[in-house]
């Protein structure tokens, strides 16, 4: 307890300094501000600056696209900021040297600032200076800190989106993706309804007339010529009843993994597939879900309209806590990120608050690019 609390006390004189350096580039620069947003030079570029100091050394401001405009007006207000740090770090030094004084008086002449005069103690001078010296030196301690916070508010109210701004704005993209992650399963339903009404279903018809005219055959060699394509019907039946219940969740993900489902989606591909999988563990079933059906119908999209002679798939961690997903091939190019497929993929990974982009030009190659977080 008490090492948690001694880390805890050191913590908050570390970002104490770090305020203090932050503020006197601060007040350096305000003047220096002021007089860009005066002239209207350089004003993007000191704004830049600003936010990276304020980053550095406070904690960084999510601000919108930085405009000329903008940037004039937050300079022409932060130098107020600056000259208010200025005056803080005026009076921070200034007791600190009087504190310094009386210390040094104290160790040379042992005088407190105690006057004793036939057996009365007054105040001396230095103790009179001391009493509101010492409050005096704490607001300005605290004064460096308040300042720091009303530099980074400045900067969010003139240049970033406040927190009931982007709020809104999360739920806004979360009833969006909501709603698109309604219509994607629709949709993924109605395509799984056309599956087996225009294949599996047309199938067992197709079996159920010849078993129909081997019931009438009136050979023998006629009725093993029916059974043969009744047998070949129903195992084409059963292949793609397979198919569709793996476009609609594969078992060998659950079994044996997302390694081996892209080995099987490889296998079963009518083009070459080559997958370079760069994560050494698990993402969770979730989001082996996710990258899975990407990858799928990716390289279902590309077989379909692309007649690529290879599709890449590439899987690896980013850096940044998050797992990018690239597939690439090498057909014709032109592909459209607003057709049923790709609409699809985008939604499902923006469903995960992930990113997904395509670049096709005509003439290829296609690359379809998708990163989900692992938070």
């Amino acid at each position: 307890m008490h090492q948690v609390e001694q880390l805890s006390a050191g913590s908050l004189v570390r970002d104490w300094f770090r305020m203090l350096v932050g503020l006197t580039l601060g007040s350096v620069t305000g003047l220096a501000g002021l007089a860009a947003s005066a002239v209207d030079v350089f004003v993007v570029e000191l704004t830049e600056y600003e936010l990276s100091r304020i980053a550095r050394f406070d904690r960084a401001v999510l601000t919108n696209p930085l405009t000329r405009k903008g940037c004039r007006r937050y300079l022409a207000v932060r130098w107020l900021v600056g000259a208010l740090g200025a005056g803080v770090l005026w009076m921070l030094a200034f007791w600190y040297a009087i504190a310094l004084s009386m210390v040094t008086a104290w160790l040379l002449d042992g005088d407190w600032g105690f006057i004793e005069e036939e057996g009365v103690v007054t105040l001396g001078l230095i103790g009179i200076v001391a009493i509101p010296g010492l409050l005096v030196i704490f607001v300005t301690t605290a004064g460096v800190v308040g300042v720091s916070v009303l530099d980074r508010w400045l900067a969010t109210t003139l240049l970033g989106t406040s927190q009931q701004t982007l709020l809104r704005e999360r739920v806004a993209e979360l009833t969006s993706t909501r709603a698109e992650v309604i219509e994607a399963i629709d949709d993924e339903r109605r395509r799984i309804e056309r599956d087996l009404h225009d294949g599996v279903q047309q199938r067992l018809v197709a079996l159920g007339m010849l078993i129909g005219r081997a019931k009438r055959a009136r050979g023998e060699e006629q009725l093993q010529e029916l059974l043969q394509q009744a047998h070949d019907t129903a195992g084409e039946a059963i292949d793609e009843l397979r198919e569709v219940a793996t476009r609609v969740y594969p078992a060998v993900l659950d079994d044996a993994g997302l390694d081996a489902a892209l080995e099987v989606l490889a296998e079963r591909s009518s083009v070459r597939v080559a997958i370079r999988n760069k994560l050494t563990e698990s993402p969770g079933t979730a989001l082996e879900t996710v990258i899975y059906f990407v990858t799928s119908e990716a390289v279902t999209n590309a077989t379909k309209h692309a007649d690529p002679s290879m599709v890449e798939i590439y899987l690896g961690p980013d850096g940044e806590d998050g797992i990018t997903i690239v597939v690439r091939d090498d057909g014709v190019g032109g592909a459209d990120p607003t057709g049923t497929g790709l609409s699809g993929l985008a939604r499902r990974v923006k469903a995960v608050d992930g990113d997904f982009d395509v670049t096709s030009p005509p003439g290829g190659p296609t690359t379809v690019y998708a990163r989900v977080p692992c938070g």
